[in-house]
């Protein structure tokens, strides 16, 4: 009888064993602090202003396309409900209405945060640079017209500063000073780089958080509740 009762408690504490594994393998599986790049793209992806590819994969290394840059600028900043989309339609003879990507490419261009070449082209399949996307989402979310002085102290931390494009060093100052932009190991900004989705998603995410309220700042009586910053 001792025995029968020493087998039935071990089969239970088994069956309790296996009940906990589930949960420590998912507790295994969950991200770290520090996976910054997975946190970044679950944002996003919650935020509808970058989607997964039909195979549900998110892919943050492959490069990302100037249509696929003008689909999430108007997503992120809904610029289809800016003013400026009722202005008639621009000719842009690489990006016919057949194409998917024309509603995004008319409303950038008519909102001008992006701008099209000579010869009415928009090559909506070619790779951007980090400091082409970096201007151009500055461009959306407004450049601050800083002083050269001011630009070049906020660049001047990067080691790689001085290969910034000069007419994006407004642009980029703009993210660098609101902590939207990720830099490599050695802090470089690499701005002559290709930009990745998995980068876009950084910059994304961050900005995201920056329009989440901010319940722990506290309201100063008769003072003025939203000042603003100039842009």
């Amino acid at each position: 009888m001792v025995g029968i009762m020493l087998k039935f408690l071990g089969t239970l504490s088994l069956v309790a064993l296996l009940q906990f594994v589930p949960n420590i393998v998912q507790a295994q599986e969950k991200p770290g602090p520090d996976e910054k790049p997975s946190h970044s793209i679950a944002k996003v992806i919650a935020a509808k202003v970058m989607t997964n590819y039909p195979d549900g994969q998110f892919y943050p290394e492959r490069l990302l396309s100037r249509a696929e840059l003008a689909a999430i600028m108007v997503k992120a900043f809904q610029l289809d409900k800016r003013q400026a989309v009722t202005k008639e339609n621009v000719k842009v003879t690489d990006v016919p209405p057949s194409n998917p990507a024309f509603n995004d490419v008319q409303i950038v261009l008519k909102t001008e945060i992006m701008k099209g070449y000579r010869g009415n082209l928009f090559f909506p399949n070619q790779r951007v640079t980090r400091a082409e996307a970096l201007a151009i989402f500055a461009q959306a979310y407004g450049v601050f017209q800083f002083p050269d002085e001011t630009v070049n102290e906020i660049l001047a931390p990067y080691p790689d500063a001085a290969s910034i494009p000069a007419w994006a060093r407004k642009a980029i100052a703009t993210v660098a000073s609101e902590g939207f932009v990720n830099t490599d190991t050695q802090g470089k900004l690499s701005p002559l780089q290709p930009m990745t989705r998995g980068d876009m998603a950084y910059v994304l995410s961050k900005y995201l958080q920056r329009q989440q309220p901010q319940p722990e700042t506290p309201e100063v009586p008769g003072g003025n509740n939203s000042p603003g910053t100039s842009r």
